[in-house]
């Protein structure tokens, strides 16, 4: 079976998914819970999913497995992530999500949520134990669909409101913004917010087959395909987002996209962060770019929602992470444009979107004059291919073991200044 636990939740092949896998982890999740007393039988569950070919079926079995297990599904439908996780903040209720994001559409995955937001490492090693025990005691899983009662609707209105409030009157007026819709479930809510904050909304892309885009490593294709909607249309910027609406995709005024980690930077500092827990992959110039402490952590939401936590409970306020891709977490309430903005620890588009293009119009500026503003350190980042698992272990277990070996291997590049192994070695 080719499911395993990524960087942000349980992923595989549409074909396991749709057969009685989805059913084996769903009651693992139930049980989980349940066994941890996160909930009780008879609780809440939201369930909602992404617009791949796959996902209906995916979500139609998870609710009968999560039924038969105890709980009381909601179908949510065809959501962002970030609004199922809210109006399951709001409600005290687990919830799970469809989707594989922005990976290709043969492939589809789960994100598993508790009552108070995404779940972490510790929980991904119940839900495989829970799903263990359950194979080892011999559960046959069918791949039974059922529907549940609609909760689509306060869904959208509940995160549709809070990205309304999140600007003052006219915040985008002046503002020609393309949305690339290709078939991210945030695309018509994208729209309707930006428009409500006085943008000029120009609908583009719109695909009713599901396309991949990859937010984080925009393909060529995709960026010549922004740049000609750009010029064709004088954009001001472009908007979009993943899948599943947690990343968000910013292009400036000639259609380039704008890097996750500095919309990420953004978003801190609309909200006025003091406290920015982020991966180590991004930019080596976040530090001095924030007004307040940086956490570094591993690659993954998990790994920054446990350092914000570990923050939260230390007694800091004004906590807020990010991903290098752009999606943005909150820890704690803020205050923003006169109201409350209660915590979301889960990774959101719309709200670091709608930060950069307040940027832009507050400064009547066009996005790549600001975005060269920050000055951040240039980056660039690549991969080996064809090199042998083997091979990279012992070159690495090399460098680790011995500053002088590191030295010497790094001795046509400069002198090593630091060095970190956080989520894999880097050196400075």
């Amino acid at each position: 079976m080719s499911l395993k636990f990524g960087t942000s939740g349980l992923r595989g092949l549409s074909v396991d998914l749709e057969g009685p896998a989805t059913a084996l982890y769903a009651t693992a999740f139930a049980r989980h819970l349940m066994g941890s007393g996160i909930a009780h039988p008879g609780d809440e569950i939201l369930v909602g999913r992404d617009f791949r070919s796959s996902s209906p079926a995916v979500s139609a079995i998870a609710i009968a497995a999560l039924r038969k297990a105890g709980l009381e599904p909601r179908d949510c439908g065809t959501l962002p992530t970030p609004a199922l996780a809210l109006l399951g903040l709001e409600r005290g209720a687990a919830s799970l999500m469809v989707t594989g994001s922005h990976i290709p559409a043969d492939r589809n995955g789960i994100k598993f949520y508790r009552p108070d937001g995404e779940i972490d490492k510790a929980d991904e090693a119940a839900i495989n134990a829970a799903a263990e025990a359950l194979r080892s005691e011999g559960t046959v899983f069918d791949v039974a669909q059922e529907t549940a009662p609609d909760g689509h609707e306060a869904a959208m209105a509940l995160y549709g409101e809070r990205n309304r409030t999140l600007l003052p009157e006219g915040g985008l007026s002046g503002l020609r913004i393309g949305v690339y819709q290709h078939s991210t479930v945030a695309r018509d809510l994208f729209v309707a917010v930006l428009a409500h904050h006085g943008a000029d909304v120009v609908a583009l892309g719109r695909s009713e087959t599901f396309i991949p885009v990859d937010t984080e490593a925009v393909s060529p294709e995709t960026i010549a395909l922004l740049q000609g909607w750009a010029a064709e249309h004088g954009l001001d910027a472009i908007v979009s987002a993943d899948g599943d609406g947690d990343r968000p995709l910013v292009t400036d005024e000639t259609g380039t996209p704008v890097r996750g980690d500095l919309i990420g930077l953004i978003a801190s500092r609309f909200l006025g962060a003091a406290v920015v827990a982020t991966p180590v992959t991004s930019n080596s110039g976040i530090e001095a770019a924030i007004d307040g402490r940086v956490l570094r952590t591993r690659v993954g939401s998990p790994f920054v929602i446990a350092a914000m936590n570990e923050a939260v409970a230390a007694g800091e306020t004004a906590v807020v992470g990010f991903e290098a891709n752009g999606g943005t977490l909150t820890a704690t309430p803020f205050t923003v444009n006169g109201r409350t903005l209660t915590p979301l620890p889960t990774r959101d588009s719309l709200m670091p979107v709608l930060a950069v293009l307040a940027l832009a119009q507050s400064r009547q500026q066009p996005l790549s004059a600001i975005a060269a503003g920050f000055s951040l350190p240039a980056a660039a980042s690549d991969r080996l291919e064809n090199f042998p698992v083997e091979t990279s272990a012992a070159l690495m277990t090399a460098l680790r073991n011995g500053a002088d070996t590191l030295a010497t291997f790094l001795a046509p590049i400069g002198v090593p200044a630091s060095v970190s192994d956080i989520d894999g070695l880097r050196v400075t």
